[in-house]
């Protein structure tokens, strides 16, 4: 899937414009202990810190640490499928690629287990973690529309349970198994039975 950066922002402020080196330290800082010790362990103190700015400067960015850390694991949200439109088992191997991708990288493995908690418990940071991924929804739902055209899907499969298993296949597999490799393997398996079904 292709990315733009999304705004670390979630509101304008008011007063002297933020200065994008600051936010690119907090966010090198944050990744760099994520790694070393680990989301339960992360502090908006050591962050600032090793960022070299203060946590006030941290809060008028991000509200909180499960912010922090998603902005951080997920800079860039995804907002369109890469492969040319007319394949849709092409489609759902290219996602399940990119979600792979995705979540194996290092920061995010050792962000996953207490971003999840943190979320989950947290209606409105789960809210506004969801909407920086409207429009890789959009996509789905496009070329799923496309491919029910083409006769190529069931006009009633939900686009948005394509997504979760794409997303839960992905998220469970890393979670279960974290040391070891998601090979291509992995994602042709996948693909084959998010198409075909597992029924001969």
């Amino acid at each position: 899937m292709k990315a733009d950066p999304s705004p670390v922002d979630k509101a304008p402020t008011a007063g002297r414009p933020r200065d994008p080196r600051i936010d690119a330290a907090i966010l090198r800082a944050t990744a760099d202990l994520l790694v070393e010790i680990g989301y339960s362990n992360l502090t908006m103190a050591a962050v600032a810190d090793r960022a070299g700015t203060t946590k006030t400067a941290l809060y008028r960015r991000w509200s909180s640490k499960a912010e922090l850390v998603h902005e951080t694991a997920f800079p860039a949200a995804p907002t369109a499928i890469e492969t040319p439109p007319g394949d849709i088992a092409a489609d759902i191997r290219a996602m399940l690629a990119a979600a792979r991708d995705v979540f194996t990288t290092p920061v995010v493995r050792a962000a996953l287990p207490g971003l999840i908690a943190d979320v989950a418990a947290d209606a409105e940071l789960n809210t506004r973690v969801m909407a920086r991924f409207t429009d890789v929804f959009a996509a789905v739902r496009s070329r799923l529309a496309d491919a029910v055209q083409r006769g190529e899907v069931h006009p009633n499969i939900d686009p948005d349970r394509l997504v979760e298993v794409i997303g839960g296949a992905t998220l469970l597999r890393v979670l279960l198994v974290p040391d070891e490799t998601l090979g291509d393997d992995w994602v042709v398996q996948t693909t084959a039975i998010v198409v075909h079904g597992v029924v001969t």
